[in-house]
């Protein structure tokens, strides 16, 4: 079982920056993916983000250019650059890890607020 801690969330005004992190525990050894899925009101979740276990990274088109993330290994963390921020990038930002042998996600964190007034 893997833990996941987010943190970074808040409120920023559109053209800022936000950094979120997660961390993981547990049964870390067999991390394959690790990202971000974003969930506004009444809108489904979607994927952010992504970065393997080699570092290769996929983006939704919405936030090419202006998220980047990245991964540490050894310290089992996962890091979104969020910048040039719109109200449209407002929503709940939930890490997750999908691990070797799984074709879904298969740990959450509990999910950090993002709030970008205009």
């Amino acid at each position: 079982q893997v833990q996941l801690v987010e943190s970074g969330g808040g409120l920023v005004q559109a053209g800022g920056s936000l950094r979120l992190s997660c961390a993981a525990s547990g049964s870390i050894f067999s991390l394959k993916d690790m990202g971000w899925y974003r969930q506004a009101p009444g809108k489904e979740r979607e994927l952010v983000a992504v970065v393997t276990s080699g570092s290769g990274a996929n983006y939704a088109d919405s936030v090419k250019g202006r998220f980047t993330i990245s991964r540490d290994n050894a310290k089992s963390t996962v890091t979104l650059q969020m910048n040039s921020l719109t109200p449209d990038d407002a929503a709940v930002y939930y890490c997750y890890v999908r691990e070797y042998g799984y074709s879904r996600p298969t740990s959450w964190g509990r999910g950090t607020q993002v709030t970008v007034s205009s």
